[in-house]
């Protein structure tokens, strides 16, 4: 079958801690070194990751969606291919490798936001043979698949009809616009935050239009950029208009996933024949409600209950041309 959403990327198990005794120096998270820290809870939450968060979105949204991952053969990617079944994605694309361990990363919950401890197995990437879906959300991957970029970007020099969103993890960013200028080219939509903009562009400057300029400068056709608590940016190469869009009113619990929804709920728009101003009105919400809960996918909404929220708007949540 042809999905609406194939995405991939890395997928993992996270486990929450959640620090009790901690402080905040200087973007530095600290506790005291060689003492025993106290912590008020744990939770595991299974089969998260950028691509994995994207693909439960849109299957939430009623979109068909799959996910391209790899898993050791073991008993954690056994349990992240059940969660990914419960969430009602397609794990066709889930290619199991023996004699590797499947991701498991160590969340450090501290207020609302978190630190996050990642290792990256490294895999034998190879996308083989695949359908031609409508839309490819590719998103975080290891330090190993450089070469399986290349593959994606031969895929879709072949196959015109499919369109590419990238939200690049911290290895692609790290790899650089130059090594992956085929996919930037080959992007329809791309998401980053003001942060990582700069890094990819070396730019001093939190200027959001001349970000946006220079990263469609790269290729994208559309560059969304997000500014945590400040909203987020929007630039449409095809009509070269600009949109900011407020962040809709809530007190996070904790943030973990909210970016992902952001990026995912407007790629779901796009599937389903709504504009960027739609997406831009939607995704906020998607990442809101993700706040509201522990992890990446238990707060996703459905299409209804999307409208709800929209519904309770406040009479200047709305895109704004700039």
């Amino acid at each position: 079958m042809q999905h609406d959403i194939l995405a991939i990327g890395d997928t993992t198990t996270d486990i929450f801690i959640r620090l009790k005794e901690a402080e905040v120096k200087n973007g530095l998270l600290c506790v005291k070194y060689g003492d025993k820290i106290p912590y008020e809870s744990s939770e595991t939450v299974r089969a998260v990751g950028n691509s994995a968060n994207a693909a439960v979105a849109a299957a939430r949204l009623r979109l068909s969606s799959a996910l391209f991952s790899y898993v050791g053969n073991d008993r954690n990617g056994k349990e992240c291919i059940e969660e990914l079944h419960k969430n009602n994605v397609n794990t066709e694309y889930i290619r199991v490798e023996n004699g590797k361990s499947t991701n498991y990363h160590y969340v450090l919950w501290y207020d609302v936001d978190r630190t996050i401890l990642v290792k990256h197995e490294t895999f034998s990437y190879d996308l083989g043979e695949i359908n031609s879906p409508k839309w490819i959300y590719l998103s975080s991957l290891g330090g190993s698949s450089l070469p399986f970029h290349d593959q994606i970007a031969d895929f879709l020099d072949k196959n015109r009809e499919t369109k590419l969103a990238f939200q690049p993890g911290t290895f692609q960013i790290k790899a650089g616009s130059e090594r992956l200028s085929r996919i930037y080219k080959h992007t329809d939509i791309f998401f980053c935050n003001v942060e990582e903009a700069q890094e990819i562009l070396n730019e001093a400057s939190r200027d959001l239009p001349t970000l946006l300029r220079k990263i469609s400068a790269l290729g994208p056709k559309t560059v969304v950029i997000t500014d945590g608590y400040e909203g987020a940016y929007a630039y449409d190469t095809y009509t070269g208009e600009m949109y900011f869009m407020p962040i809709y009113p809530h007190t996070p619990f904790e943030r973990t996933g909210a970016g992902d929804a952001f990026a995912s709920t407007i790629v779901a728009c796009l599937a389903m024949g709504k504009s960027l101003s739609e997406g831009l009105l939607w995704a906020p919400i998607n990442a809101m409600s993700v706040t509201q809960f522990v992890g990446a996918q238990k707060g996703l909404l459905t299409q209804e209950k999307i409208v709800e929220f929209l519904k309770k708007a406040p009479v200047d949540y709305k895109p704004k041309k700039i």
